[in-house]
């Protein structure tokens, strides 16, 4: 045991080691989200001024999920320009894109399919990032979670807002609260309802704040969603979400001064991959697993809390 334990281990660095070496094969899994158009071009177009070097998407599979018009709609004409425009390869399956490539970019916009799609994946033995959000529940963030560590396999999930100007303007040593707000549409068939499009407001919180959560409180209303966490060491965190639409920022609080994003301040993708890219050469995620999964049971308290007339809830 012992022995085979050293070599799966010497295995794995040597493959790493591979990886950091030369230009790393990228696949992707669903087509349904505009980001797998905008990644490809920053990966794939070293005339982009964006340009980020050391991998390149090779190949993709569809997916799409039927019941959400917003995938199953736009699913065929995102294949198509990665086909003709990028000359990527459309595979069949999972498993056969996963024989063709290093590593993975999990894109599918629909959270549910993920620990499906994730455990096909880990089952290869890929590397992957898994764009938000990470799953659809509490629950299946944490099995695709014990799926890799078990395979010892390195994964990681993120929003790239929390790598905008936004939040690194905003990182302070003395921070005792922070509040973010951004868009908050909804989509019926999401258990997490802040999963498909408020997670971009919390992953900024959590990126300010840390881990630490241990009970949210939430207001809800047809035009906004109010959730404030209370932290151990007794920092408070809020997150705003507008509908139909709203501005990201963020609002960090110190001792003796307020700190505030600038107006429409910008962000792209370009460093959410330049951090993809150096994941994957190295095996080491960008921020702990850990924060990641606290986040997605920040959620599932807010959920309950809703449910419960925005009582406040433990974390789970």
């Amino acid at each position: 045991m012992y022995n085979a334990g050293v070599k799966s281990l010497v295995l794995f660095c040597t493959s790493l080691s591979l990886l950091s070496a030369q230009e790393i094969r990228l696949g992707i899994v669903g087509t349904d989200t505009s980001h797998v158009i905008a990644f490809t071009r920053l990966l794939n177009d070293p005339t982009s001024p964006d340009y980020v070097p050391g991998a390149k998407v090779v190949a993709a599979f569809k997916g799409g999920s039927r019941d959400i018009s917003s995938s199953w709609d736009r699913v065929d004409g995102y294949a198509e320009e990665l086909k003709t425009k990028w000359k990527v390869d459309l595979m069949p399956d999972i498993g056969a894109l996963c024989r063709r490539v290093d590593a993975v970019l999990l894109e599918s916009n629909d959270g549910r399919v993920h620990l499906e799609q994730a455990k096909q994946i880990i089952a290869a033995g890929k590397p992957l990032f898994i764009d938000k959000p990470m799953a659809s529940t509490l629950d299946d963030a944490r099995e695709i979670a014990r799926l890799a560590k078990a395979a010892g396999v390195p994964w990681f999930s993120s929003s790239s807002l929390r790598w905008s100007p936004i939040v690194t303007s905003l990182k302070f040593d003395d921070m005792v609260g922070a509040l973010t707000w951004g868009p908050g549409p909804t989509e019926k068939t999401q258990y997490l309802d802040l999963s498909w499009y408020g997670i971009h407001a919390v992953e900024m919180l959590y990126a300010l704040m840390g881990i630490g959560c241990e009970e949210v409180s939430r207001t809800t209303t047809d035009g906004a969603d109010v959730v404030v966490g209370r932290w151990k060491d007794g920092r408070v965190g809020m997150v705003r979400t507008g509908r139909p639409r709203s501005d990201y920022g963020a609002v960090v609080f110190r001792a003796g001064e307020v700190a505030q994003s600038r107006p429409k301040t910008p962000h792209s993708y370009r460093q959410l991959l330049v951090e993809v890219v150096k994941f994957f050469q190295t095996g080491e995620p960008p921020f702990p697993n850990e924060e990641t999964l606290e986040l997605f049971a920040f959620m599932d308290a807010a959920q309950r809390s809703k449910e419960a007339g925005g009582a406040p809830v433990k974390l789970r």
